[in-house]
């Protein structure tokens, strides 16, 4: 009886542990359809804004972009989004680390003289499909 309630307790935790979910960000307001948006997804603040967990794109259509993400775990997560105005792969800044193009966080979280604050980005990722809306800058 115990080996039972044992064996079926720890099939149950391993699905609670493998259990995925998808992502949908929606980010409007963009100024132009110019480039693509690309969406970073990072998983732990020690991560946030120095290493992603995933990057997607996604082409511009009437000033809206929408980016998926699939098979992402359940927990604690922040996004963030640029416009990548010229197609290179990566987020343009001046020399003094100022973002040339435009780009915005999840929970509109914005900084002061810097990136926004993980704690007023982050968000969770339940069992249930994730939808997200981001309103991007006007400051570019």
């Amino acid at each position: 009886m115990i080996k039972l309630f044992v064996s079926v307790f720890l099939l149950s935790s391993t699905f609670a542990l493998a259990q995925n979910s998808n992502l949908t960000i929606n980010v409007s307001n963009l100024k132009d359809n110019t480039g693509v948006l690309v969406a970073e997804l990072y998983n732990s603040k020690e991560n946030f804004l120095k290493k992603t967990y995933k990057t997607g794109a996604s082409i511009i259509k009437a000033n809206t972009a929408l980016v998926q993400f699939t098979g992402i775990p359940t927990g604690e997560y922040t996004v963030l989004v640029y416009q990548d105005k010229n197609s290179n792969g990566k987020l343009d800044k001046y020399f003094i680390g100022m973002p040339k193009e435009p780009v915005a966080c999840s929970n509109n979280a914005k900084g002061f003289m810097g990136p926004p604050k993980y704690e007023e980005a982050k968000f969770n990722i339940g069992t249930a499909e994730t939808k997200i809306y981001i309103k991007m800058s006007t400051a570019h």
